[in-house]
């Protein structure tokens, strides 16, 4: 493929990764952009060009040497749920926006620590970004079939790194405040995750399958190849160290990276994302570690007699085949890769050199006097050109020192750097008498061996310079040679340093912090990062501070931050957090700690200390004092969760009270409603009966057969009136209490056959179709036979009433399960509304919607069934449809569970 063909590809990709970024910031709150799988997959920046083709390279040279890099990491996570969760809590409520602010606030604020991190990092990860320009650099060539040149100009990677620059620092940092979360950013980093790993496995299949015939083949063939068995197997007890030096630098990498601290601890929305975090991430790494043997044994098994660089091999072998499609695509994958961790990395790194060592050794002075606008302009713009110079930064590197090594090499060498932060910030997690002294003695005399070990030695090699350094020491003292260091020849390079840097580095940050002891703030914070979850809900409380400041000086320092109304809005919140008069004057320590929170996220922990202090005269505090302090801390916390609980308590019962007064007064309401009802469905027979008789006595000349009419209408409301004081009669005896059923072992259907023959002539008379099964086994239950009748005779009555008046059909059925007896009585009738499903069950529910419901009733006969199938410990209910008319459906305790 031509280089101007591969270049518009790349142009429209990135343009495509623009659009994915800016549409993600616009829908922020998404759950498209906001959701545990984006958070787990943004994770994956940790698998870089040095996994998608330093592994291939390694496994090819060396077997299976290229695993402890991910053994580590899927060892370390499943601990994520308990320490990541912590880190996560601290940095949230302290506003910390990177690794440096976490570990110097810990350690007092300390702007000399911040500074320490800052530049041990920038050290360790500048040329693990000039190792991914190498890899896009390298690859390129590969793809295009064209030769890298010696002129930056005809260089297509100094285009590429340009571009770069751009997009990162332009979508990196459009906030001021760095603990924004940058939801762009983060979902554009999550979807080349997951194309990285799809075009990996393309690439993996089709070498696995199309080129051999999977793995077996790969195998029996690569099995005849020289060193074959000794490259794929763990090796001696010297090798198994080895092993375990690199699995400890990488479970600390996915910690203490700065790349992988923004996208876990910053980035984070929500803690219970963690869960899905814990199991995708090692499932990710371990997909993408399938295909890596085949790959670079392929590689091995076809190029094995040719000079070829073994990282390439993914690119090589569908391009030996002449497949340009399957090239590019891999060609994608790895530029993916490279360039996630590049910007993140840059925003990482130019928010720690920002708020690290330009504000705080710089400007900070000049910050305090000028508007608000100017302040948020300049630390923006020193971010944008801090992206901006890193990169070139790597570029130069990349130029000048990285041409000559491998993607695993100059990898492992900024992991050992990186690795040197993990004594004090694990400590910083654990450990309360860790102090400032400690953490910078360590992590200074950390740096100084690795510096000696392998920085020295491969700057040396990169120069061509003949050098009796590596081979026999400085001065020729064998015991001080940097690969070898004290007679420690049976470690390779990397995991000697490993072991020389983190011995040293772990021993003098405990001797010096067990000897020094650390001043009254990093006690403070210690108890605030160890006992974070006591302190997480009030933590400004057990910020100790004694001395004077005025609110108002604080806020007009805000003010040049954050501005007025941002300002006003968050000293509201506080106020009320706190029940403080807004007429107070003087901030007290619980101020002074929300403010400095304030201002971290713009311009670092050190800094936010710094600019406080200007206007605050804080007072000495004795250690003791701060112990005295905190232990009152401890039991007003205490207190308040006491105080809260029987708040909560009582909050509890003021709302049951209010339901139980709610539902006497609905009860009242009803029992009102009920009477009306009542009088109503009384009065309705009696006027009748009153009518006829006066018709009766006031005409004597009434024909007989009118009288015989009038006569049979008081007779047949008589009885309606009879029926309506026994139904209210039982009501009442249900609803009280007073009503016992008696129980005995009956046959259901027995019950039911009895119940349709008193029916019968009802049956008849509508030419209505049952659907009953007479014949079936006996199925028995206990209940009151005599009360299940007056069940099934108001349901079936019902029935009959409301089924279709032409070709009506009633269908009976029962069910007999382990703990039930079902009975459905289903009418092929006018339906039943579904907001009128449960109410048809309320007393007087069909006399208050006789105007709409017909025929006419009580509306009392669906209630007493409720209360009789209640009292037998079962449920009634009701099923409608348009075209399928109405079922009743209510269940008994079956006999042979209650014989149990």
């Amino acid at each position: 493929m031509s280089s101007l063909g591969l270049l518009t590809i790349l142009a429209v990709y990135v343009v495509i990764l623009f659009y994915i970024a800016h549409w993600s910031e616009k829908r922020s709150h998404s759950k498209w952009t906001n959701n545990p799988y984006i958070y787990s997959f943004s994770l994956a920046v940790y698998c870089t060009a040095w996994t998608y083709y330093g592994s291939i390279g390694l496994a090819a040279k060396s077997g299976l040497d290229y695993l402890p890099i991910y053994l580590g990491p899927i060892i370390i996570i499943p601990t994520w749920i308990i320490i990541l969760k912590r880190i996560i809590r601290i940095s949230r409520i302290n506003k910390i926006t990177s690794i440096a602010d976490f570990i110097s606030l810990r350690y007092g604020n300390s702007r000399s620590l911040g500074a320490a991190v800052t530049l041990i990092s920038i050290f360790g990860i500048v040329p693990y970004i000039a190792l991914q320009l190498k890899a896009i650099s390298d690859t390129f060539h590969i793809v295009t079939k064209t030769q890298a040149s010696s002129n930056i100009f005809s260089d297509n990677t100094t285009y590429i790194c340009v571009a770069l620059a751009l997009f990162a620092s332009y979508y990196g940092n459009k906030y001021v405040d760095a603990s924004e979360k940058r939801r762009g950013i983060v979902t554009a980093i999550a979807i080349e995750s997951i194309l990285k790993l799809v075009f990996f496995l393309i690439i993996g299949v089709y070498v696995t399958y199309f080129v051999f015939d999977g793995f077996d083949d790969i195998y029996t063939k690569a099995s005849v190849l020289e060193n074959f068995d000794k490259k794929n197997t763990i090796g001696p007890l010297s090798n198994g160290i080895n092993w375990f030096f690199l699995c400890l630098i990488s479970m600390f990498a996915i910690f203490i990276l700065p790349r992988q601290f923004h996208t876990a601890i910053v980035e984070n929305n929500q803690e219970k994302h963690i869960r899905t975090a814990i199991w995708l991430l090692p499932l990710y790494l371990l997909l993408f570690n399938i295909f890596v043997f085949p790959i670079a044994w392929g590689g091995n098994i076809l190029f094995g007699t040719q000079s070829l660089n073994s990282d390439t091999y993914s690119l090589l072998i569908p391009q030996y085949y002449n497949n340009n499609f399957l090239t590019t695509l891999v060609f994608l994958g790895g530029f993916s890769a490279a360039i996630s961790m590049i910007i993140v990395s840059s925003i990482a790194l130019a928010t720690m050199l920002s708020n690290n060592l330009l504000i705080p050794y710089g400007f900070i002075g000049s910050l305090e006097n000028t508007s608000q606008e100017k302040n948020t302009k300049r630390i923006v713009l020193s971010r944008k050109i801090g992206i901006f110079s890193l990169i070139v930064l790597a570029y130069i590197i990349y130029r000048v020192f990285v041409l000559d090594y491998t993607l695993v090499s100059i990898g492992l060498v900024s992991f050992v750097i990186i690795a040197q932060l993990a004594p004090a910030f694990f400590g910083a997690l654990f450990w309360k008498r860790g102090s400032k002294k400690g953490a910078l003695t360590g992590i200074i005399l950390g740096f100084l061996i690795c510096f000696y070990t392998l920085l020295i030695p491969y700057a040396i090699g990169t120069t061509k310079s003949a050098s009796t350094f590596v081979q026999e020491g400085p001065w020729g003292i064998a015991l001080l040679k940097p690969f070898h260091l004290f007679g420690l020849d049976y470690l390779d390079p990397i995991p000697q340093a490993v072991f020389w840097s983190l011995l040293v580095n772990f021993l003098s940050y405990i001797a010096v912090s067990v000897s020094f002891s650390g001043n009254y703030r990093e006690r403070n914070y210690a108890e605030m990062f160890v006992d974070i979850d006591r302190y997480i809900t009030n933590h400004e409380n057990a910020y100790v501070w004694k001395g004077t400041a005025n609110i108002s000086d604080i806020e007009k320092i805000l003010e040049r931050f954050l501005g007025i109304e941002r300002t006003k809005r968050a000293l509201t919140i506080f106020n009320l957090k706190y029940n403080i008069d807004k007429d107070n004057k003087i901030a007290d320590a619980r101020f002074i700690k929300f403010a400095e929170n304030l201002l971290t996220g713009h311009i670092g922990t050190a800094s936010a200390k710094i600019v406080i202090s200007s206007v605050a005269k804080e007072d000495k505090i004795s250690l003791p004092e701060v112990l005295r302090i905190l232990e009152e801390s401890k039991e007003n916390i205490i207190i308040n969760k006491k105080l809260t609980e029987s708040s909560n308590e009582l909050k509890k019962i003021s709302e049951q009270l209010q339901i139980a007064n709610q539902e006497l007064i609905n009860k009242d309401i009803q029992k009102d409603e009920f009477l009306d009802t009542v009088t109503h469905e009384l009065r309705t027979p009696i006027t009748a009966i009153r009518a006829a008789t006066e018709i009766l006595h006031d005409d004597e000349n009434i024909p007989t057969e009118v009288r015989q009419k009038f006569l049979q209408n008081i007779i047949s409301e008589s009885d309606r009136l009879n029926r309506l004081i026994d139904k209210l009669l039982d009501l009442e005896k249900f609803e009280t209490g007073k009503q016992k059923i008696y129980l005995s072992k009956n046959d259901i259907n027995k019950t039911i056959q009895s119940t349709l023959e008193s029916l019968q002539q009802l049956i008849t008379n509508k030419s209505i179709h049952v659907k009953f099964d007479t014949k079936k086994q006996p199925i028995k239950a206990f209940y009151d036979e005599e009360r299940i009748i007056q069940v099934l005779h108001n349901l079936l009555s019902n029935a009959i009433k409301f089924c279709a008046d032409t070709e009506g059909e009633i269908s009976i059925q029962v069910a007999d399960d382990s703990d039930f007896i079902t009975i459905s009585i289903h009418n092929n009738g006018k339906e039943i509304k579904q907001e009128d499903l449960e109410a048809v069950f309320d007393k007087f529910y069909q006399s208050r919607n006789q105007n709409i419901k017909k025929p006419i009733g009580s509306g009392l006969g669906l209630a007493i069934c409720k209360k009789i199938i209640e009292h037998h410990k079962g449920k009634i209910w009701a099923k409608s449809s348009i075209d399928n008319g109405t079922t009743i459906i209510f269940t008994l305790p079956n006999y042979n569970t209650t014989e149990k």
